[in-house]
């Protein structure tokens, strides 16, 4: 692969993850500020989003959004992706952040990419070479001094917490290994825009999107657009665009830029000062990037 293509995925994850990690700091504002539900924004967020996206499809004109429905196999994946993979990830994540708390739930998330890593390797039959060990255990390492401040200590985990954000890691990893062939066949635009709809559709059979509870205000309507348009819509759409140009574990450990945006996001809008560690995990996570940015490209050897 040409190095100008393996720069734009790579800035193409970097841009979503970090959108990620702003949308997160976001989201618990209107959790802990404004009392509202984790439900109802993951429903309003995968069905507007979804809408939106496929909206845009269908304008632009390039792509058939109904493509994706004339073959049995791609159904199959597409009802795979939008309800463990697209649905998962989000309900998950906030679930482990509603039984416990932000910091929790960003290090289990962050497990993915040594599952990703786990599972190429048994399809592969190949140990990881020695770069993509060494960069996951910097992003690993970088966003443990970025969450925890260096002390494992300071963490509690309760039972629901640890159960949620365990699933948030295999939710990612999926997310991440299985839409490739999707991809290739229907475009980012269309997989993602279905996968939100989707899942959003099948979330409300459990929440009803018109079940709302909560505190509106300017800045909480601003605060979901937020959400919906550049920590959903326009992240995922980053995400899975990038798994076009690199690897999947490459993807997953680069994402790892989520807890270094929303560590920065708290200093400017929260006032927070960064510590010794935090600035560690900021160099580690960097270093993850430049190892990842000099990685020879291979071949995609996943297939679904």
């Amino acid at each position: 692969m040409k190095f100008q293509s393996r720069i734009k995925g790579i800035m193409l994850v970097i841009i979503g993850a970090m959108l990620w990690g702003i949308s997160g700091t976001v989201a618990q504002y209107l959790f802990q500020k404004k009392d509202f539900s984790p439900e109802w924004l993951v429903a309003i967020r995968l069905l507007a989003s979804g809408l939106i996206l496929l909206l845009y499809a269908f304008i632009k004109g390039n792509q058939d959004i109904w493509t994706i429905w004339r073959s049995k196999h791609t159904i199959l994946n597409l009802i795979l992706f939008s309800i463990i993979g697209m649905l998962g990830v989000q309900y998950s994540y906030f679930a482990a952040i509603k039984y416990g708390n932000a910091a929790t739930a960003t290090i289990l998330q962050y497990l993915s990419p040594v599952l990703v890593t786990c599972y190429l390797a048994i399809c592969t039959k190949k140990v990881p070479n020695s770069q993509e060990i060494t960069a996951i255990i910097l992003a690993m390492l970088g966003t443990f001094f970025i969450i925890t401040k260096g002390n494992i200590y300071s963490i509690s985990i309760s039972k629901l917490a640890l159960f949620w954000g365990i699933s948030s890691a295999f939710a990612a990893a999926f997310y991440t290994l299985q839409p490739r062939s999707l991809l290739a066949k229907c475009g980012s635009t269309v997989v993602v825009g279905w996968g939100m709809l989707i899942g959003g559709i099948a979330f409300s059979f459990i929440h009803q999107p018109w079940d709302f509870t909560g505190k509106w205000s300017i800045t909480s309507i601003f605060a979901v657009i937020f959400v919906v348009l550049f920590g959903t819509l326009i992240a995922f759409y980053c995400y899975l665009e990038s798994l076009k140009y690199i690897q999947p574990t490459e993807a997953s450990v680069l994402s790892s830029v989520e807890p270094l945006s929303a560590a920065f996001l708290s200093v400017l809008w929260l006032h927070i000062p960064l510590g010794m560690p935090q600035w560690l995990g900021t160099a580690c996570i960097i270093f993850t990037v430049a190892i990842l940015s000099c990685t020879k490209n291979k071949e995609s050897i996943v297939e679904f």
